[in-house]
């Protein structure tokens, strides 16, 4: 792995603006979905029904959670947490890779607003779960125990209770695009990536392919993994805007395949009809935010060390977004911050440092 090219305290300053945008899309993988299920309801009763076919094909009963009568009737604070991932895309043929994003979405009725909380995919974490005592950068949580895994350990690190979930993988959002007749992006810097090249500011029609090269690139961006998750909500976001265009209607059976072949999700029809339509309130408003992290090396990889004082703000912010009292973040990535701290780590340098593992850990000795 290469470690980032900038300093977390770069990084977290490059970001102060954009946390402050407004009118990011309530959550681009459940928009995807919930945004075709209005379109074809307002279209006709024929293609709602095919809508609901398709949408149900990519319900995930695995994870089944009992949702409660009015849980999502436009008063109620609730969180889903968004993956997306490259299973599917350039040839990869594993049915399970790593998640590339991590978003919580958290919607906060009384605020009118929803939040959006990025949690990067080097972040060390305890995979919460696994047969024994394991921890491991917490993009692999997916792959290793499934949807289940990934919201156990991401509800664990920021000590949050976290039941839905949406992913999406890249080969899904290639096969729309292509389908939808491409889209015109406006790139955010020039680089050449995948044989593609990109100017700022020059707007780029897009294929599948080309649109997938522009959101993959991470390590020539000056933002790394953040700037490649603007770039990608950039792409959802316009991908949003022409999939439920009048023109693309003729192609909405093409359209549908590709979501429920590329989408998983454990919220069924019924709750995404309710949030599309009971929240829209909440569309109006947003906050960005994502845990600010220190690059360390960890058996000889570089991964990102959440301090202990970032955990609890964002287990802080988060749990308020939802309505909860706040309580102290106690687990594995807190126990082992404390034992480095303890051998000499100091979070206040600027330098790479080494980060040692402890796998003396236990639930019984939360520290």
């Amino acid at each position: 792995m290469r470690n980032n090219k900038k300093p977390d305290v770069s990084r977290v300053q490059l970001h102060s603006d954009d946390n402050k945008k407004k009118n990011v899309l309530l959550s681009w993988v459940v928009s995807i979905i919930a945004i075709v299920v209005v379109a074809a309801a307002s279209y006709s009763a024929y293609v709602y029904f095919k809508a609901k076919n398709a949408v149900d094909q990519t319900y995930d009963p695995s994870n089944k959670v009992e949702i409660k009568s009015g849980e999502f009737n436009g008063s109620k604070n609730f969180a889903v947490l968004l993956m997306g991932t490259d299973t599917g895309a350039l040839n990869r043929t594993d049915k399970m890779g790593n998640t590339d994003t991590m978003i919580l979405a958290v919607v906060n009725p009384k605020k009118k607003r929803y939040s959006l909380m990025s949690i990067p995919r080097d972040t060390m974490a305890q995979m919460v779960g696994a047969p024994k005592f394991k921890v491991q950068k917490i993009n692999a949580a997916y792959s290793i125990g499934g949807a289940k895994m990934a919201m156990d350990s991401v509800s664990k690190l920021i000590n949050v209770p976290i039941k839905y979930y949406a992913i999406v993988n890249m080969g899904g959002i290639m096969k729309m695009i292509r389908y939808v007749g491409g889209i015109d992006v406006k790139p955010t810097l020039s680089f050449e990536y995948g044989g593609y090249v990109f100017k700022k500011g020059k707007t780029n029609h897009m294929g599948g392919a080309g649109a997938l090269a522009y959101s993959r690139m991470r390590y020539d961006d000056p933002e790394g993994d953040y700037g490649r998750q603007k770039r990608q909500r950039q792409v959802i976001t316009t991908l949003i805007q022409k999939a439920v265009s009048l023109s693309s209607l003729s192609n909405l059976d093409s359209i549908l395949e590709s979501v429920s072949g590329n989408v998983r999700t454990n919220l069924p029809f019924s709750a995404l009809q309710a949030i599309a339509m009971n929240y829209r309130n909440c569309a109006s408003d947003s906050k960005s935010d994502y845990l600010h992290g220190y690059s360390v090396e960890i058996d000889g990889s570089s991964y990102q060390v959440q301090p202990t004082r970032e955990l609890q703000r964002v287990s802080d912010y988060v749990r308020e977004e939802l309505g909860l009292e706040q309580e102290v973040v106690n687990n594995n990535e807190t126990y082992q911050n404390q034992r480095n701290v303890a051998s000499g780590f100091d979070f206040n340098s600027s330098k790479t440092q080494k980060y040692k593992i402890y796998d003396d850990y236990t639930e019984e000795g939360d520290n």
